[in-house]
């Protein structure tokens, strides 16, 4: 069973996106917050980390699109599914945390492995292995941003952040777009 704890954090995503700062407000909105689980690095964390996101984006209200929900999951899974696959000997536990700022949702899975994957290009005559390249794809398609990083620990982080309305945020990166 996994279980969400509200973690405190950047509620803005500024840091985790292309996006200005936010105008002045009177505080956070309602769905606004940080939210991180662990779990042990095993195939059925996969359908759990899916499970408790879509939960957790439905119980906040949190007002994303349905393609917007989808591809998180699809993030999330094929995430969760590299660390089970590729980290499990050195980190046989992983954490996902989901970031819900004004505009922006972002999640990222963690993990104790030093090794900072890169996406592979797509090749006709291999099966999997692409991971990444779908993560990055599915970011690049909603307007989002993602990266890997090193942890204090030794391990990576690896984050995709996608905008919940592309509409609004493409707005606000070309004022002059319609």
């Amino acid at each position: 069973m996994v279980t969400i704890e509200r973690e405190g954090g950047d509620r803005t995503m500024r840091d985790y996106g292309r996006v200005p700062p936010d105008p002045p407000s009177d505080g956070p909105l309602p769905y606004e917050g940080v939210w991180r689980f662990t779990a042990p690095s095993v195939d059925a964390s996969v359908p759990q980390a899916r499970r408790a996101v879509r939960e957790l984006l439905a119980r906040q209200g949190v007002p994303a699109a349905d393609d917007t929900v989808q591809g998180l999951l699809l993030i999330v899974s094929e995430l969760v599914t590299n660390v089970v696959r590729h980290a499990a000997l050195l980190s046989p536990m992983l954490a996902v945390e989901v970031a819900v700022g004004a505009e922006w949702v972002r999640v990222s899975v963690e993990d104790n492995h030093p090794y900072r994957p890169k996406a592979l290009e797509a090749d006709q005559g291999q099966t999997g292995g692409r991971g990444l390249l779908l993560v990055r794809e599915i970011t690049k398609e909603a307007g989002g941003a993602c990266d890997a990083e090193h942890t204090a620990t030794g391990g990576k982080v690896i984050w995709a952040a996608l905008p919940l309305k592309p509409y609004l945020t493409s707005r606000r990166l070309d004022p002059s777009a319609p």
